[in-house]
């Protein structure tokens, strides 16, 4: 483990940002939910078919891993990069140098990208259903 600063500590393949970092993630968790239920409601009312629904697998995704990344406290471009920001501040970030936890980081990050992609076909496919 690397400490930052006095209240944020870096742990590899655990947690790569702090709370700006997090905030940022939740509002774009935000932003794809919100998106998602508006398209489906759209696509609802405008009594779109099935297929045409599964166009909500993008914002669900984007939803699905702007919250994903806020909850596990870890960003998966930084963790795909070997950087870092538990700091305070956004648009600065601090390079991470050991191998094994770059790599205990992009293991991390291909996990969250794994379970956002299912979460956001499983919204898709169940868009389908709706009357």
């Amino acid at each position: 483990m690397v400490t930052v600063r006095e209240s944020a500590v870096y742990t590899p393949g655990v947690c790569n940002i702090g709370p700006a970092e997090i905030r940022r993630r939740r509002s774009s968790g935000w932003f794809g939910l919100t998106l998602t239920v508006l398209l489906l409601v759209a696509f609802v009312l405008l009594h779109m078919p099935g297929p045409w629904r599964l166009f909500v697998v993008i914002p669900a995704g984007v939803g699905a891993i702007g919250f994903l990344q806020a909850a596990f406290h870890f960003c998966v471009r930084f963790g795909a990069t070997g950087l870092f920001n538990v700091g305070n501040e956004l648009g600065t970030h601090e390079q991470v140098h050991e191998a094994q936890y770059r790599r205990k980081d992009q293991r991390k990050a291909v996990a969250i990208v794994a379970l956002s992609a299912i979460i956001s076909v499983a919204v898709a496919l169940l868009a389908m259903l709706l009357p």
